[in-house]
């Protein structure tokens, strides 16, 4: 029986008890190019027991040229089974190239999810909505101050921008698509009255670590969807003399201790 991204998900977080997402982000700036697949396993070998996901960001491979998209490749057979993988791709096109992206982000590459930008509407996600055991996360409130230029805007009848992307979400609850729809939102721009506005889905929370996000404006939501609570930067190249699997394991109890798992 096929199991959906949801669900798959939330078994991993009760086997850890840990809602952290570890993004793996490599910088050629600060690691020499031949020396980043090594890089790469070593902290996916060592922060597996404390991650609930693990969230490549395409941009980094990218650009790195083709060999750091080879390098995606070549890590993704390797990753732990049980621990979903998260794209963060925030690709957002007319249906006939999003139709080729889906195609290689879950046919090609074989990731869990993507991350999706989904203002150009509705009808540029639906390549994505019917692929079993997969998932989408469609940015809602990014953790950069700009997302006040757009998405935290007040409409005309009181909602704001980013209601609209959480109605995009149950529309696709509503038409029972096999892909599960979740939203990206900030921790440096959440607080109680976003969450309060948007469906019960599952989040994917950027903002804690470097980026010095609070982890208790998320207490009391009263959601019940499977939260992802990403640190990259926290975990790959702050505090270098501690191990990653140290620092995995302090962001975990930290999210642990402000989510009350």
């Amino acid at each position: 029986m096929s199991q959906s991204f949801t669900d798959k998900l939330a078994a991993r977080i009760r086997k850890t008890g840990s809602a952290l997402c570890v993004g793996l982000d490599p910088r050629p700036v600060m690691d020499d190019l031949q020396s980043v697949p090594s890089l790469l396993r070593k902290v996916v070998e060592e922060t597996a027991p404390y991650a609930a996901a693990f969230k490549p960001n395409i941009a980094y491979f990218e650009a790195m040229g083709l060999r750091g998209l080879e390098m995606l490749e070549e890590l993704l057979p390797d990753m732990p089974e049980d621990v979903p993988v998260v794209l963060d791709a925030k690709r957002g096109d007319i249906g006939e190239t999003q139709k080729y992206y889906a195609q290689a982000y879950f046919e090609r590459l074989g990731v869990d999810a993507v991350t999706l930008s989904p203002f150009m509407g509705y009808d540029t996600l639906e390549p994505f909505l019917n692929y079993e055991e997969k998932g989408i996360y469609l940015l809602a409130v990014t953790s950069n101050p700009g997302s006040a230029d757009v998405e935290r805007q007040e409409l005309a009848d009181g909602r704001r921008v980013y209601e609209l992307v959480g109605d995009m979400v149950r529309r696709s609850m509503q038409e029972g698509r096999k892909t599960s729809v979740g939203m990206v939102v900030g921790l440096t721009n959440a607080d109680s009255s976003i969450l309060e506005r948007i469906p019960d889905a599952p989040l994917l929370i950027p903002g804690l670590g470097a980026q010095g996000g609070d982890l208790s404006s998320l207490s009391g939501s009263g959601h019940a969807a499977p939260p992802l609570i990403n640190v990259s930067r926290g975990i790959m190249y702050q505090n270098p003399e501690l191990g990653f699997a140290e620092k995995a394991g302090r962001f975990a109890q930290s999210i642990r201790e402000a989510l009350g798992y």
